[in-house]
């Protein structure tokens, strides 16, 4: 007979010290109860023990691993007796601890057990037995053989069908491909045979005026012809080119439209300033409201100038001459400050008309008596 004693101290964790207890000498005894701190030898945990340790991770009982590990990192940071927080308690972290461990491997008992589960569901699927008569037909209809052998044969048909159909189609693809590509041909050869004939109708014409002599009094006749600036940037036969077209007074699309745009914003600004100009001063309710008309009017023509200015920024090449837009709010200021400008120089010249009027008035004056006196003086 031996005596085993265990007792249960709490000295810096927990320990346990072996002493002597009284116990069979045919059982089996253990060198030593590897027993460490909170974990127990015993694989088996009750049912209450892990919905205690659910209900101490504040989870539920169908959770994912990953719920497992970001509530029992969130306790750590709160219990952990390194993690400086008010609530940091080392018995309160042994607990979660070994409720994180214990539900973890409750986890990971489900998931194995599920897929063996889907595993055996599956070799039960690819094994299962087929009866005969399904296995003829295509697999095509339901019921009975018979049912299934005119099903069978509608389907046929229908298929039978529909190939016919996509025949058809393909070759009537392949008919108008064809005639596309005949008539494209034929297009061609027309336009050929037009520049042939354009061209030898040209020739025959510069001939006929070369026998006519035509062009016996050209300023040029017998002489090279005169060089053109050479541009180092650009092929010398589109130089030429150009400096053709720009001597015969052609101007690129780009130019033609700044020129309008410039126009249009120039009429804008003088017909505003004269309508402006038109009401003068007081600025009665009726003619208020024709000033709003006016400014309405001009804002739509300054969004349709805009419009254009879009326009011209897409095939100007250059890109420091295009163009930005137009504020009508800042022409109607614009035309209001010249009217203002205006007014301001007729009072102007209304004061100057009038001192010159009144220094007339003293000449004549002056002459006047002047006359008055001589005639006196006379008599």
């Amino acid at each position: 007979m031996k005596w085993l004693c265990v007792i249960w101290t709490k000295k810096i964790g927990c320990h346990l010290w072996a002493l002597s207890t009284m116990i069979p000498k045919k059982v089996k005894i253990f060198p030593y109860p590897y027993i460490i701190e909170h974990r127990m030898l015993s694989s088996y945990k009750s049912k209450n023990n892990i919905k205690d340790s659910y209900r101490l991770l504040k989870l539920q009982v169908g959770c994912s691993l990953d719920d497992v590990r970001n509530s029992f990192r969130n306790l750590a940071k709160q219990y952990h007796p390194d993690s400086g927080s008010i609530t940091a308690d080392s018995a309160m972290f042994m607990q979660i601890e070994a409720a994180y461990r214990t539900v973890l491997s409750d986890v990971a008992k489900k998931m194995k057990s599920s897929e063996n589960e889907d595993e055996e569901e599956t070799k039960f699927k690819s094994k299962a037995p087929q009866h005969r008569q399904y296995l003829s037909f295509e697999g095509v209809g339901f019921g009975t053989p018979s049912q299934r052998e005119r099903q069978y044969k509608q389907f046929r048909v229908d298929r039978a069908a529909e190939q016919v159909m996509e025949y058809q189609k393909q070759k009537l693809e392949s008919q108008y491909a064809m005639d596309a590509m005949i008539a494209k041909d034929i297009r061609q050869s027309k336009k050929i045979k037009i520049t042939q004939a354009i061209d030898r109708l040209v020739e025959d014409l510069i001939q006929e005026s070369m026998a006519k002599g035509d062009f016996d009094n050209l300023s040029g006749k017998g002489k090279p012809l005169q060089k053109f600036s050479y541009c180092p940037h650009i092929d010398p036969m589109t130089h030429n080119l150009n400096r053709i077209l720009i001597d015969n007074g052609y101007q690129p699309e780009w130019i033609l439209m700044q020129k309008e745009i410039r126009e249009t914003i120039e009429e804008l600004r003088r017909n505003i300033v004269a309508s402006r100009n038109k009401l003068g001063e007081p600025m009665t309710p009726c003619r208020q409201k024709q000033w709003s008309q006016i400014c309405e009017q001009l804002i739509e023509d300054i969004k349709k100038l805009n419009k254009r200015i879009n326009d011209f920024n897409l095939i100007v090449p250059i890109l420091n001459r295009q163009m930005v837009h137009f504020n009508a709010d800042k022409e109607i200021a614009r035309a209001q400050a010249a009217y203002e400008i205006l007014m301001e120089k007729t009072k102007t010249t209304d004061v100057d008309t009038k001192e010159n009027e009144q220094e007339k008035v003293k000449i004549f004056r002056l002459k006047c008596s002047f006359l008055k006196w001589i005639n006196l003086m006379l008599k």
